[in-house]
């Protein structure tokens, strides 16, 4: 995913409508997950600092295409809520979660 203004811009606004605060961007951290020796995720995740959200300062976000053929847009925002510390982490915490909801 280009990292562009455009993007941010997106992906920001999608933090504060899911989150309901506000949000800056501070960091664009490239992130690879690796189980059992595969890759099963890798990509950037954008750090945002968020203002007037009652347990969490910070959020880890990021968007991919998703549906059937690939044809909608989502956009992830994890909150830096334990155990989720880093962008690492909230990349984790999210595949469980996916894997969670696939198998029902």
């Amino acid at each position: 995913m280009a990292n562009n203004r455009v993007y941010l811009e997106r992906l920001q606004l999608a933090v504060e409508h899911l989150h309901k605060c506000k949000a800056v961007h501070n960091a664009t951290v490239p992130v690879q997950e690796v189980f059992r020796g595969q890759t099963v995720w890798h990509g950037d995740v954008e750090v945002f600092d968020l203002t007037g959200h009652p347990k969490a300062k910070r959020c880890y976000a990021w968007s991919h295409v998703d549906g059937k053929n690939d044809e909608h847009e989502r956009f992830v925002a994890v909150l830096e809520i334990p155990p989720v510390e880093s962008p690492e982490t909230a990349v984790r915490v999210q595949i469980v979660k996916d894997s969670k909801k696939a198998a029902k």
